[in-house]
């Protein structure tokens, strides 16, 4: 009996999902797949700031694995390092325990992690925002600060706990502070003591806009949006430092406050720097068909592989959930397509537009280029993420009604610890007492 090949997916975001759920299709058994991953879902990141807000359940945000890619192996585990010599996968389980796993065929999708910039004070005094746990972690600490405030009888105390701000104004951090703000003045109405309180939300990035990435006119309705509900918007500024005090900004001033938000950005997982394969800017390099030059056996997608971007020539396509899910499903049939199972064909991709939740009933967006704002561009943003999440799309609607037409229930879960979700791990998870790191996320 002929050993089946074995195929192996590194990262269960939404290149590796993508690339390990598509190869299964196209195998129907003929190959063995093994998606290794540290959790037993896909998390749909653009819904997270939703689950900071209390929106939606984090559970309808994390789609089992197990349900929504048969005839796919899971290994519940975080890459450690991968052997391309001998084709060779070392990883920690669940339980700290060490594997090692052979492959025929290796899809690389690791995704990304914070980027962290050398500015003191940051790791120890900021919250990022890419797990299920940092965002349970956030809505407490917002909560949190509000109840505290309204408990102090020390004015300059009151200002700070109710003083946020967020650094990056990309999708992340503009949504993040859009529902933050939203959470923060609902939990104000419950609290007497604070009916005169101001709440103050700051949002800066050093770019010279908010959400960069997007048409200006996109920029400037969600600018005047979040302007119009009293957010202080400071383009061109960054931190400088951060103590447990407070934020001293760029410009020289310093910002009294128990909340600072990271939302800077991503780079590439630590992982593939360890690889010793030609990389850009730490992603992998890969040709048009997502293969890596030399190692016919290697394909990577997604957030760690430099694609050229057949659309833009001399760039590299860049770090979306866009094009990590068509690159992942392009890997996929590339790969298969070394088993004649697939047209093997180059990665292009025009984008076809993007949206931007801003709370409430405000969005904004611009669908095959058409630029939309406030409630159209609520519904066109509710609808896409519908299509793209590839699970629970009713239980996520039964949360938006429930929230269209109940009171926000304020009160702190008490299940995530700050220590639990540290800034300066490359991991996204949460850290145990006595676990060490984990070093490489997927």
């Amino acid at each position: 009996m002929t050993k089946r090949q074995r195929v192996v997916v590194v990262g269960g975001g939404f290149a590796g999902f993508t690339a390990a759920r598509t190869l299964s299709k196209l195998a129907r058994g003929a190959i063995e797949i093994v998606l290794i991953n540290p959790t037993d879902y896909f998390l749909y990141l653009p819904l997270l700031p939703e689950v900071a807000a209390g929106i939606l359940d984090p559970r309808k945000v994390a789609i089992p694995l197990a349900g929504i890619c048969p005839g796919v192996r899971h290994l519940l585990a975080s890459v450690d390092s991968v052997d391309v010599a001998n084709r060779r996968v070392r990883c920690t389980d669940a339980e700290g325990q060490s594997r090692e796993l052979g492959y025929d065929r290796l899809v690389l999708s690791v995704g990304s992690v914070n980027k962290l910039l050398p500015v003191p004070g940051v790791a120890e005094h900021a919250h990022g925002f890419r797990s299920i746990a940092e965002a349970l972690y956030l809505r407490d600490h917002l909560i949190r600060q509000i109840e505290l405030a309204d408990a102090s009888d020390d004015p300059a105390e009151r200002r700070a706990r109710c003083t946020f701000v967020v650094v990056g104004a990309g999708y992340t951090g503009t949504e993040v502070a859009a529902q933050g703000q939203l959470l923060t003045l609902d939990t104000r109405r419950h609290r007497s003591g604070l009916h005169d309180q101001q709440i103050r939300w700051i949002l800066a990035d050093h770019a010279p806009r908010i959400l960069p990435e997007l048409d200006e006119r996109l920029s400037d309705v969600a600018h005047r949006t979040l302007a119009g509900r009293g957010m202080e918007i400071r383009t061109g500024t960054s931190v400088a430092e951060a103590t447990s005090e407070g934020v001293r900004l760029s410009d020289g001033e310093f910002v009294p406050t128990r909340s600072l938000i990271w939302c800077v950005g991503v780079r590439p997982d630590p992982l593939v720097e360890s690889l010793g394969l030609p990389t850009e800017r730490g992603r992998l390099l890969v040709d048009e068909y997502l293969g890596v030059p030399g190692h016919p056996e290697i394909f990577a997608c997604g957030d760690a592989a430099a694609v050229p971007d057949l659309t833009r020539p001399g760039e590299y396509t860049t770090m979306t959930a866009q094009h990590a899910v068509r690159q992942g499903r392009r890997a996929a049939l590339n790969l298969a397509a070394s088993y004649g199972r697939a047209e093997r064909e180059p990665y292009r991709h025009h984008d076809l537009g993007f949206v931007v939740d801003l709370g409430g009933v405000k969005a904004a967006a611009d669908p095959l280029g058409v630029p939309l704002s406030g409630l159209p561009a609520k519904v066109v943003t509710r609808g896409y993420h519908l299509l793209a999440i590839p699970g629970g799309r009713a239980r996520i609607a039964g949360n938006w009604l429930l929230d269209a037409l109940l009171p926000r229930q304020t009160v702190q879960l008490d299940l995530v610890r700050g220590q639990e979700v540290p800034l300066d791990s490359s991991s996204p998870y949460p850290v145990l007492p006595g676990e060490r790191s984990k070093e490489h996320a997927g």
